[in-house]
């Protein structure tokens, strides 16, 4: 611990004399800031990441003008509370109702975008930003991201439109948010557009078969049309000459809406792309390796704008990261996050939650399940769900082709490993190693030769939850009785045109 601080005070001290002083920057000085957040898109899905099957030549294009970061984590698989976390700069376990999907969040927390506004940034919003949840019942009486450009469409153009009536005088601040790659998907429409079903990798936590290849076929275009989108963004500020006093953030909420992924605390459920640019301020073509969490935005953008950054902020900024010039680990204290999970869907009796926390270090990933009684996703059957048209069962993944596979052939034998790993009752705690077992397919819990590993993880866990004061590490748990303030409009449709599949 002792080496940990000393590395990380000359860290600061020998990088200290080179920041630019964003606080004494006049208002006309602070930099715009462009924030682009996909819906769903999980690492390493984008060809800076070397994956082979998608093609995102506008992610590429952020990455190789900024900062590439190999390790950032959303702070929650689950849209809600990873963007309060975002907004907030916290951990969603000290934001009450915002540690639940589909619930408020209290307005005595503070958002960085309204801080921002405070101090001149002129700031608006398109598309998915806050939520989905009720603002009111938090007692906002205006949005925490501020003015909504177009109820209607998630569109580029909205932001054109912003571009056009903005304040010239003010530096702006505004969020994209995309609906992609959120479900539903047309059935094979990846196949369609010339994506090949050879080329797939298939976690070994699925069924390697071509309804699953071609479910993550119908994803990566997806994921290609939120690339698009970015590059009209960017396109926009080129036109009218803001591309070099941008800052550019591109990122997701969360991971793929797949089994294992979204709404748990696997790598495929946190780990998400991250590039940052901004010309003539951080080197570009740079690799980042230190482990980074979403919720060290907030402290980031307010560093940059010269304001204060509220003392509740478990994030920290990553300024001192991005001025370094260096690639690879720069902070060595930045050598763990932690995740977390409480409510995703509303599938157990009462409202019951599932809570996970886990920490996640280069080498190695620890997970404490705090319930393992109960099902992770969902009960196996759930009646008189609150979401029409998601079926009742495992209501916690979102309608699928590779849902329904694992659901209709669990009995299989080439199946029920896949089954039970995506599906089934966990035990209190999972342990993996990273570098042998990529995946998260081999616990190592219950190795004893492990159990030093296991130990000095749990305990740094424990840690740094009592520090953050989570209510679970003092044998408190609000989480299961705060209620679900979000109803969907449109029933989900699980999949088009899909194959039929029987039960086996």
């Amino acid at each position: 611990m002792k080496h940990r601080i000393l590395s990380a005070c000359i860290f600061l001290f020998f990088w200290g004399n080179i920041f630019i002083d964003v606080a004494h920057a006049t208002l006309a000085e602070r930099p715009n800031i462009l924030f682009i957040i996909a819906d769903d898109w999980s690492w390493p899905h984008a060809e800076s990441y070397g994956d082979k099957v998608v093609a995102t030549p506008a992610f590429d294009r952020v990455a190789k003008q900024g900062v590439l970061f190999n390790y950032a984590y959303s702070a929650a698989a689950t849209c809600t509370v990873s963007r309060n976390a975002i907004l907030t700069g916290q951990q969603p376990w000290r934001l009450e109702e915002g540690a639940v999907f589909g619930a408020s969040l209290p307005d005595k927390f503070d958002v960085f975008p309204l801080l921002l506004k405070n101090a001149g940034y002129e700031i608006a919003w398109t598309g998915k930003s806050w939520g989905p949840g009720n603002l009111k019942a938090g007692g906002w009486k205006h949005h925490p991201v501020g003015k909504q450009m177009h109820p209607t469409g998630v569109r580029p153009a909205n932001f054109e439109q912003f571009l056009i009536e903005r304040d010239k005088e003010r530096p702006f601040f505004f969020w994209f948010g995309s609906s992609d790659p959120h479900r539903s998907y047309r059935y094979g429409s990846g196949v369609q557009k010339g994506l090949k079903l050879e080329e797939v990798t298939v976690p070994p936590f699925w069924p390697d078969v071509p309804e699953v290849r071609n479910d993550i076929l119908d994803y990566c275009l997806k994921v290609e049309k939120f690339d698009h989108q970015i590059a009209r963004l960017l396109e926009m500020l080129q036109q009218r000459g803001q591309m070099e006093n941008t800052i550019v953030i591109v990122t997701s909420d969360h991971g793929m809406p797949f089994p294992r992924c979204k709404a748990d605390c696997y790598d495929m459920s946190n780990h998400v792309p991250l590039a940052i640019r901004w010309p003539g301020t951080i080197a570009a073509g740079r690799v980042v390796d230190d482990l980074t969490s979403l919720s060290d935005i907030a402290p980031t953008l307010l560093e940059v704008a010269g304001v204060a950054i509220p003392a509740a902020m478990t994030g920290r900024s990553l300024l001192p990261v991005l001025q370094s010039g260096l690639s690879g680990q720069i902070d060595p204290a930045r050598d763990f996050v932690v995740t977390s999970i409480e409510r995703h869907g509303w599938c157990r009796p009462n409202g019951q939650t599932y809570p996970i926390r886990a920490i996640r270090t280069h080498r190695h990933m620890y997970i404490q399940n705090l319930e393992p009684a109960r099902w992770p996703n969902g009960n196996p059957h759930f009646p008189n769900p609150p979401y029409p048209g998601r079926g009742t069962a495992f209501l916690n993944i979102d309608p699928s082709p590779t849902k329904s596979y694992l659901i209709d052939h669990a009995n299989r034998p080439d199946v029920s490993r896949a089954f039970q790993l995506c599906l089934a009752k966990r035990p209190r705690e999972e342990l993996y190693d990273m570098k042998m077992d990529r995946w998260q397919v081999k616990n190592l819990a219950a190795d004893p030769s492990y159990i030093t590993i296991k130990n000095r993880l749990r305990n740094q866990l424990k840690k740094y939850l009592t520090e953050t004061n989570d209510p679970r590490i003092h044998g408190k748990n609000p989480f299961d009785f705060y209620p679900l303030r979000y109803r969907l409009k449109k029933p989900l449709i699980p999949h088009k045109k899909a194959t039929p599949l029987t039960n086996e």
